[in-house]
């Protein structure tokens, strides 16, 4: 029994250097980002200035779920417009309609 107990405190010690290696906080953010990130929510109708209302998590939680949609579709409209240049583009202009009967023209008398 005495042996397990030492077993496993052996196995904790070793493990605990690798496990808050990997718990490393994130850089911190900026102010401009914060800015920024306001500036965002504001853009799909957040109103930050209504305080500490009774519905405050729900309303910052709707305003993230509506911007993320919103780059969404400018995600989806970008590569549309990408996608279409790159067909106009991609192999020169379009040609003019013409046949072609693969024998000689005869010039007229």
């Amino acid at each position: 029994m005495k042996s397990l107990v030492v077993t496993a405190a052996a196995a904790v010690l070793l493990a605990a250097p690798a496990l808050s290696f990997a718990q490393q906080a994130q850089a911190p953010v900026t102010r401009a980002q914060v800015l920024q990130e306001l500036i965002d929510l504001e853009s799909v109708g957040y109103n930050p200035a209504r305080g500490e209302a009774d519905n405050y998590p729900d309303d910052i939680m709707a305003a993230q779920q509506r911007l993320q949609a919103k780059r969404l579709a400018e995600h989806k409209a970008a590569q549309a417009a990408q996608a279409a240049q790159a067909a106009q583009a991609a192999y020169g202009p379009a040609g003019q309609p013409a046949t072609e009967s693969g024998a000689a023209a005869k010039p007229a008398p």
